[in-house]
């Protein structure tokens, strides 16, 4: 028998779907179509609010929808303090559960559905870099990223053009969709006094 080796320097890492969402989403028949932008950002509201209610990470949420049938295939959550995990964020969340069940990293590549990214508030830094990475063709944003910096959150250094750069990729934009909305999520969680977690609380 081969000798089991031990490292200090070695943790699995698994990002699972907090519990409570496991039922909602199984709840979601796979005939049910989300066919405007208004109807895909109402769902993702409500996912952010749940978050903060269940305690389960910050107030954001993403979801990945097929953009021809409006078809949810995937959702995600901020759970970057009930993981531990500081890239832990909604869109990144969505994104993997995303290439997950559709069996690749191309979404919208090689037979995959044209999908679009549908986020609470306009990406992060990081997320920002994500999109393209992913293969989405679409992009849609509910508050916007001066909502998140008025909530404490630290957004990063973004280029001004950013929309222009997705665009150019053949990434198409859409903001401000039902920003008041997800904007109320973000000033209810600041409110209540909700974990700020910037780095170095930068």
């Amino acid at each position: 028998m081969g000798k089991e080796v031990e490292s200090k320097r070695y943790a699995g890492i698994t990002i699972s779907l907090p519990p409570w969402m496991l039922p909602l989403l199984d709840g979601i028949p796979e005939s049910e179509s989300y066919a405007s932008p208004e109807a895909r950002m109402a769902f993702v509201v409500e996912l952010s609010q749940k978050n903060i209610v269940h305690g389960t990470g910050g107030p954001f949420a993403a979801a990945v929808f097929d953009i021809g049938s409006g078809r949810l295939i995937a959702a995600g959550v901020n759970m970057v303090t009930s993981l531990g995990l500081s890239v832990a964020h909604a869109e990144i969340v969505a994104l993997a559960q995303a290439q997950a069940v559709l069996g690749g990293f191309d979404l919208g590549g090689g037979g995959m559905p044209n999908c679009e990214l549908v986020s609470s508030t306009e990406p992060c830094a990081m997320c920002l870099g994500a999109v393209p990475w992913s293969g989405a063709r679409s992009l849609v944003c509910g508050a916007r990223d001066e909502d998140a910096r008025a909530a404490g959150f630290d957004e990063g250094a973004k280029r001004e053009d950013w929309v222009e750069g997705l665009e150019a990729r053949g990434i198409t934009v859409r903001r401000n969709v039902l920003r008041e909305s997800a904007a109320a999520v973000l000033r209810e969680y600041a409110a209540a006094g909700g974990v700020v977690y910037n780095g170095r609380k930068g």
